[in-house]
């Protein structure tokens, strides 16, 4: 017994020899744990067989006469060069396609299996020559072709008993059959024939050329179609208002946008040798506009004067600039353009500023002063009036403050403070940034105020009014006023003596009347259309109040609905509910 025995045998007794090896673990030999097999990869050209296919019934009966065969290797893709759609198309044809000829092949092998291996005939029977004849079937090239013809695939199928092994004229014979002339991999083709391990591999025969559809023709744009109005506000609450970039600059020659043409389509063609039509790219043409001209070589479209490049409609236009170092004063007199204004200091006092197009003011707007902007209005330094200061605008306006001025904007006005102001607005109100502060006067706005604080402490009267159509609503108004004053002007010249001058007075005074009569049916048909589109509204979707504080004494009305705060609201919201105002 030795040494290590005899320790086991006082430790443990009797069973000291049988439990010797468990009792020094350090002396068992160490086995590693196995490692876990990585999960195999499923390539998702391979077929998916289930284990009764007729071809693993073909693949076991040439297994049984020729011994080791290499294992079935059913791969669409080898290199992974295919389209993956075409291979998810043609995966279930070419798989119902295999089962069905290897149904076939596997029936004559058992057809003839049976007949060898049936009960014992007559003699009469025996006799008979060629009963009992071994089966003899040729190797076999099966070809495969893909629903657009641009793909072949063969599967060669081993010879049964003394059948001939596959050769190079079968496979062309095999091609020939189908009419596979081009792209055929003659490589392969004699490669295939001289392997011995051929057999149930499907290999990718022949490859035809896809069509390449043209490209569309593209316009490159050198200038934005849509200007972003989003001021930005930065940690301190602030707006930069000088750096809108409304206006885009351009020079006499300058390009705006640049075609690139479209391309011609590469036809392909087929296994068999036919064509593959290919659809050439759709032309484009460049959105040529006022102010513009196509290049000489038709690729570039550029702008025939120096101005302000804008998208309207479908087309680039180049609208011209006014550029004004100094201030609208008597050195420039009133202002009346067709175009953009850049105005690098302030509107005096007394002058007026008219475009088309937009306005920048670097400065401020002084009391007394008129602009009218048919876009957007921009005023660095803001607006101080004196209750005669009228401003207007097609679409938005940004502006440091507004004091004791009366303001018209079709969309939308964007501000840091307003003090006393007349405010008709059909979009959207926002006081926010800054101060954020709307104190006494008027605000009217179709959809929505947002400021931080609306009111003062004192109480001073601040009326917000929501909904409707402020700009229109006010327009007919004037308007009518103006008639009644035309209508009166008309009468006294009418209770004059007759005299040339009296008949050419009447006459433009009737011409006026005329005129303001046209714009008024039509301001009362945009109001008519806008109360029938507001009724299908409900009551949240109409217009609302938001504020971080509304101090007492703010006025709150929604068409003929009217609310007074009489104490301070904190983080609230006003709107239209049920018929009613309400203060969230």
């Amino acid at each position: 017994m030795s040494w290590k025995e005899k320790i086991a045998s006082l430790l443990f007794g009797s069973h000291g020899e049988e439990n010797a090896d468990e009792a020094l673990p350090a002396e068992r030999e160490y086995t590693p744990p196995e490692a876990e097999k990585p999960p195999a990869f499923e390539d998702p050209s391979q077929l998916e067989l289930p284990q009764d296919h007729p071809i693993r019934q073909l693949y076991s009966l040439r297994q049984q006469e020729s011994g080791n065969l290499p294992p079935i290797r059913l791969y669409m893709d080898e290199d992974g060069s295919l389209p993956q759609d075409m291979i998810a198309k043609e995966k279930n044809r070419l798989q119902s396609s295999l089962k069905n000829v290897c149904g076939s092949r596997l029936k004559a092998v058992k057809g003839r299996t049976r007949g060898k291996h049936s009960k014992k005939k007559s003699a009469e029977e025996e006799a008979e020559p060629g009963e009992d004849e071994p089966l003899i079937l040729d190797a076999r090239p099966w070809i495969f072709l893909s629903s657009d013809k641009l793909y072949a695939w063969m599967l060669v199928f081993p010879p049964v008993g003394p059948g001939a092994e596959l050769t190079r004229e079968m496979v062309l014979q095999a091609l020939s059959e189908h009419d596979i002339v081009f792209g055929v991999d003659t490589t392969l083709v004699d490669r295939i024939a001289h392997q011995r391990d051929c057999y149930f591999s499907l290999c990718l025969l022949a490859k035809g050329k896809p069509a390449f559809d043209g490209r569309n023709g593209n316009i490159v744009d050198y200038f934005p179609r849509v200007v972003e109005r989003l001021l930005e506000v930065n940690e301190f609450g602030q707006v930069d208002y000088t750096a809108l970039n409304l206006i885009s600059n351009v020079e006499e020659g300058q390009e705006i946008c640049r075609l690139i043409r479209p391309t011609e389509g590469e036809p392909g063609r087929t296994v068999q040798d036919q064509e593959v039509p290919a659809k050439s790219g759709k032309s484009v043409s460049l959105p040529k506009g006022r102010n513009t001209d196509i290049s000489e070589d038709g690729d570039a479209l550029v702008a025939t004067i120096p101005g302000h490049v804008e998208f309207t409609g479908h087309s680039f236009q180049v609208k011209p600039v006014l550029d004004i170092d100094g201030n609208v004063d008597f050195s420039t007199g009133k202002i009346k353009f067709v175009g953009d204004v850049n105005i690098k200091g302030d509107v005096l006092s007394g002058f007026s500023v008219k475009a088309m197009g937009n306005i920048y003011v670097g400065g401020v707007v002084e009391a007394g002063s008129t602009v009218e902007a048919g876009g957007d209005l921009t005023v660095v330094k803001g607006i101080l009036g004196d209750g005669t200061t009228v401003i207007r605008a097609g679409r938005c306006i940004f502006a440091k403050y507004i004091e004791n001025a009366t303001i018209f904007v079709r969309e939308n006005l964007q501000t840091d403070c307003i003090v006393n102001g007349r405010i008709y607005c059909d979009g959207e109100v926002q006081v926010r940034s800054g101060r954020g502060s709307i104190m006494g006067g008027r605000v009217w706005a179709a959809e929505r105020v947002s400021a931080s604080a609306v009111g003062a402490k004192s109480e001073v009267k601040t009326s917000i009014a929501l909904g409707g159509m402020p700009c229109a609503t006010l327009e007919k108004d004037l308007v009518s006023k103006k008639l009644a004053k035309l209508a009166a002007e008309l009468e006294k010249l009418d209770a004059q003596l007759d005299n040339p001058a009296k008949a050419s007075l009447m006459g433009k005074v009737r011409m006026k009347i005329s005129v303001s009569e046209h714009r008024l049916r039509q301001l009362e048909e945009e109001l008519d259309s806008a109360k029938e589109a507001q009724k299908g509204l409900k009551d949240q979707d109409r217009g609302r109040m938001e504020c971080g504080v509304a101090y007492a004494g703010t006025e709150v009305s929604f068409g003929d609905q009217f609310l007074r705060l009489r104490q301070e609201a904190h983080q609230c919201v006003a709107k239209l509910a049920c018929g009613e105002i309400v203060l969230m």
